[in-house]
C-alpha cells in the first residue's frame, strides 16, 4: 500500500517515508527550510500548527532546528477549550515538546480564552488573531472521520467554518470526542497559509483520503475543502 496510489489533484504533492521517525524528522525539516526563506525574505515568519499525539516527535524534531526563532510567531489550527495546564491543551503540548532551547524565544499566539462560555471564547480569540501575520506554514492532520483543524463532520458552525472566503478568523466548533468544546480557525484564514502541509499516518488514514477523494461534500469529510488546492502530504505506513 502506498500513496502513490491515490489518484490526487495535480496540485497535491506527496511524500511517503519509511516510519513515524523518518516522517517527524523529513516534515521539520522541510517546515525549518521554510521558516528560514521567509526570514530571509520579510525578516518574520508565521507557523500554524495542529495538536493531538502524533504530532509530538515533529514537534521534538523542529525544536532542535537552526533558525532565529525570534523572527518566528507561532499559533494553532484549533484548540480545545481548556486551559494550558490540562492534559489536552495544545498549547501544553507546544509547550512541552516545542517551545524549549532556542525555539522558545519565539511568539506564541493561543486560541485558548478564558472566557464565560465557547462562543464568547471564540469572539475573543478571534480578535487575538488579528495580531497574527500572514502564515507561511500550516501543518494539518487529519481524523478518521475526515476532519481537520477542529472543522468535524456535523458540528452547527461548520458550514460558516469551511467557507472559502469570510472575515472570521475563529469559530466555535464541537468535536464528537471528549472534550468536546473546541475552538478552530476556519478554512478562510487557513486557507490563506503560503505553504500547508498534511501529516498522516498508517493504512487507516490512506483509506480516509481514499475516501475523501471520492466525493465531493466537505461537510461529510471537511478535509476535502484542502485536497484541491496546493497540498503536500506526508505518510508514513
Amino acid at each position: 500500500m502506498a500513496i502513490s496510489e491515490l489518484q490526487l489533484p495535480s496540485v497535491v504533492t506527496t511524500h511517503q517515508l519509511a516510519d513515524a521517525k523518518a516522517l517527524a524528522a523529513r516534515l521539520a525539516a522541510d517546515v525549518a527550510e521554510r521558516l528560514r526563506q521567509a526570514i530571509a525574505k520579510k525578516g518574520r515568519a508565521c507557523l500554524v500548527l495542529s495538536g493531538g499525539r502524533s504530532p509530538v516527535p515533529f514537534l521534538e524534531q523542529l525544536a532542535s532546528a537552526e533558525l532565529d526563532w525570534t523572527k518566528v510567531t507561532v499559533s494553532l489550527a484549533d484548540e480545545r477549550w481548556v486551559p494550558v495546564e490540562h492534559a489536552d491543551s495544545n498549547a501544553g503540548l507546544l509547550a512541552r515538546h516545542l517551545f524549549k532551547g532556542p525555539a522558545a524565544k519565539a511568539r506564541f499566539i493561543g486560541l485558548y480564552q478564558n472566557a464565560g462560555n465557547l462562543e464568547a471564547a471564540a469572539e475573543q480569540a478571534d480578535q487575538t488573531l488579528a495580531e497574527l501575520p500572514p502564515i507561511d506554514v500550516l501543518v494539518l492532520g487529519m481524523g478518521d472521520d475526515g476532519h481537520t483543524a477542529s472543522l468535524f463532520p456535523a458540528s452547527p458552525l461548520l458550514r460558516q467554518g469551511l467557507a472559502k472566503v469570510g472575515e472570521q478568523r475563529v469559530l466555535p466548533m464541537l468535536a464528537p470526542s471528549v472534550p468536546h468544546q473546541r475552538l478552530s480557525m476556519t478554512r478562510a484564514l487557513l486557507g490563506s497559509a503560503a505553504f500547508t502541509a498534511l501529516s498522516v499516518q498508517g493504512a487507516g488514514k490512506l483509506a480516509t483520503l481514499r475516501a475523501a477523494l471520492a466525493g465531493d461534500d466537505p461537510s461529510e469529510m471537511p478535509i476535502r475543502a484542502f485536497l484541491h488546492d496546493p497540498l503536500s502530504i506526508y505518510w508514513c505506513p
